[in-house]
């Protein structure tokens, strides 16, 4: 798909004003509502359809069909993002009528981070196609320590900050209780960084990793770096309202990892397969309709496997307390 300069600067404009609109609305400190996290995810996701609808009809099929493949390959991939968030949530104690702020800014960060990545690995790939094997070899290897990691029996985890984080803290300085919606103040006449400002930076900074896997994989459904930047942006910026929504349900997508490591897989696969082609060598290449069928397919199974999961775990807790009950019923009789 050729796309101007013209159609990149409109594109980001469009996008910032979007953003703009997410933040005057917002300006306010407030606990969010399941009711407005709802609303809001909708009308993101509606964005999104309608851009993707543009593309087909002012563009093209291919490039519509990778930009849904994209999106739903990155919006799933992000879901992964939201654990660490609420783990960073509860490291930093923040209060709850500041999450949406700290969110807000810590996804722009991490939007601008993953521009420069997309933009790098676009350069990258137009001069090497060879890079695709390194790409799809990433990918397959991801999938496995996703699984190897879902099956492992961890205990709960915490969150670490990152070289980044920690150099920034000692350089600045951190004040020892948050002053609201300020970023900065001053202490004893030196300017130092408010917790608030350390946790959106620990979610920009820390959504790069996950970009190490889902840059390679939306590559891997398209080298346009138009559809791979507005995939990720939409992806991204409804993000935090779909923070609020399914906050308290993460735990019930038990087999999301499961689920994820079979489209990582699945892309890496992909991805060598278009890097043997590229090379000569005649093998099938899977196209982006398959490749929508089997993202779709895996997450609508991924989620009634976990729904079934623990609907059976709550059954086995109620008989396990039932047992107790009894239990202690004649004992006290006897």
């Amino acid at each position: 798909m050729d796309v101007s300069w013209t159609l990149w600067v409109l594109t980001i404009l469009g996008l910032s004003a979007l953003i703009a609109v997410d933040f005057f609305i917002g300006r306010k400190p407030h606990d969010v509502t399941t009711k407005e996290a709802g609303i809001w995810t909708i009308i993101w996701i509606a964005l999104a359809a309608l851009f993707g609808l543009g593309l087909l009809v002012f563009g093209e099929s291919q490039a519509s069909g990778e930009f849904f493949a994209g999106f739903i390959t990155e919006k799933s991939l992000s879901v992964d993002n939201l654990f660490v968030f609420v783990l960073i949530m509860a490291k930093f104690s923040v209060p709850s009528h500041l999450q949406q702020r700290v969110l807000l800014v810590g996804v722009l960060i991490a939007l601008v981070l993953r521009a420069v990545f997309i933009a790098a690995g676009a350069a990258v790939i137009a001069n090497f196609s060879w890079v695709f094997y390194i790409f799809g070899a990433f990918l397959i290897y991801t999938a496995w320590k996703l699984i190897q990691e879902a099956r492992a029996d961890e205990e709960e985890e915490e969150f670490e900050e990152n070289r980044l984080l920690k150099t920034i803290e000692r350089r600045f300085g951190v004040a020892d209780r948050y002053h609201g919606t300020k970023l900065f103040i001053r202490n004893n006449g030196k300017r130092v960084l408010t917790p608030l400002m350390v946790v959106m930076l620990a979610i920009g900074t820390t959504d790069v990793l996950f970009a190490l896997d889902s840059i390679p994989a939306i590559f891997g459904l398209t080298q346009d770096p138009y559809i791979v930047f507005t995939a990720n942006a939409f992806a991204l910026m409804g993000l935090r309202q779909l923070y609020f929504l399914i906050g308290g349900l993460l735990k019930k997508l038990v087999h999301l990892s499961y689920g994820l490591s079979v489209i990582l897989g699945f892309i890496g696969v992909k991805l060598v397969l278009h890097a043997l082609h590229e090379s000569g060598v005649h093998v099938p290449e899977i196209s982006i309709p398959v490749s929508l069928g089997v993202i779709c397919g895996v997450l609508v199974i991924t989620t009634i496997t976990s729904l079934i999961a623990n609907k059976k775990q709550e059954q086995a807790e109620t008989a396990a307390e039932a047992d107790k009950a009894a239990e202690k019923g004649s004992s006290i009789d006897a």
